[in-house]
């Protein structure tokens, strides 16, 4: 099984601006794309998971913590420390997660926006899309991080 990765960009800077990249990601991967903006800083939002589908997570703006546990896990009930990843709108990185696995997003700050780009088509994701309670898997200080 594959697992959860941070792929790393750069950053150029000049007398014209700033361009952040995250060259490794093949755009062509992905079937379509959304953008979450919260309301409110530090809720919650999640757990859900896809058996077939990735999904790709940037900080187009704002601070976001993404946390990731097994679908199976938390489908079978098992008591689990989620991984925790940290994205800023400053950086140039990318949160890759494969299928098989659940995610919960929470803004760190607000406005924010998460840039999310994930394959299978909208018509089936409904029929992959898995939800879980947000205290399937408890996210407290104990969240592994993984910046």
């Amino acid at each position: 099984m594959d697992l959860p990765r941070l792929l790393q960009g750069g950053v150029h800077r000049d007398h014209r601006g700033l361009v952040r990249h995250v060259n490794p990601f093949k755009l062509k991967a992905a079937d379509r794309f959304y953008v979450i903006s919260p309301a409110r800083a530090h809720e919650l939002r999640g757990w859900v998971g896809h058996r077939r589908d990735w999904k790709w997570f940037f900080a187009s703006s704002g601070e976001f913590s993404i946390y990731v546990a097994r679908v199976d896990d938390l489908a079978e009930g098992r008591r689990v420390t989620p991984q925790s990843y940290g994205l800023e709108a400053g950086q140039a990185r990318l949160l890759e997660v494969p299928p098989g696995y659940a995610t919960a997003i929470r803004a760190l700050e607000v406005p924010a926006d998460l840039l999310v780009f994930s394959t299978g088509e909208i018509e089936s994701a409904a029929a992959d899309m898995l939800r879980f309670p947000l205290d399937a898997a408890p996210i407290e200080d104990e969240a592994r991080d993984c910046r």
